[in-house]
């Protein structure tokens, strides 16, 4: 039998479940602390933050401030910056990392995939070209070319020109 030893597994592992933070998005949302909880943006509706547990290198989530579980539960202003907040993410994560296309998507409920279906968030997932190598149909492990702070740094350089990482 192979082991994947995925010891940054065990922090999402031991994370509060019941009792913890109403909505593990919104505490992120009103803590102060962006590097240390991944948030690379915010807008006036919207912010964005790197999927701890990534896909592929920049996978982001952006999602409204506003703590709800569908679009169709957003106002036009809310979901207007929510698009734009999107479309200036896809155009860091080109700056930052030159990818040759995306995952875009958004679950809606547990049966179509959401953990986290109380908050709207969508997913941006960064594609290359081989980038699903046969470590993952093989192996069945993803590899991650790149340290998540590393990424963070750089991303957020990009998304916030005006200042320096947060190191």
């Amino acid at each position: 039998m192979d082991v994947l030893w995925a010891p940054w597994r065990m922090q999402y592992i031991k994370a509060p479940k019941e009792g913890g933070p109403a909505c593990l998005f919104c505490d992120k949302l009103e803590n102060v602390r962006d590097r240390e909880n991944l948030v690379l943006f915010r807008s006036s509706h919207t912010f964005v933050v790197m999927n701890p547990y990534p896909y592929n290198n920049g996978h982001l989530m952006v999602l409204p401030y506003q703590h709800v579980p569908t679009l169709e539960d957003l106002g036009d202003e809310v979901l207007l910056d929510f698009m734009k907040v999107t479309r200036y993410s896809l155009d860091a994560l080109k700056k930052a990392f030159m990818p040759e296309g995306f995952n875009v998507g958004i679950n809606f409920g547990k049966v179509a995939g959401a953990g986290l279906g109380e908050h709207l968030h969508l997913h941006i997932v960064p594609r290359w070209g081989g980038d699903a190598s046969f470590m993952t149909v093989v192996g069945e492990v993803r590899v991650i070319p790149e340290h998540i702070m590393t990424t963070y740094d750089t991303l957020f350089c990009v998304f916030n020109p005006q200042h320096e990482a947060k190191k």
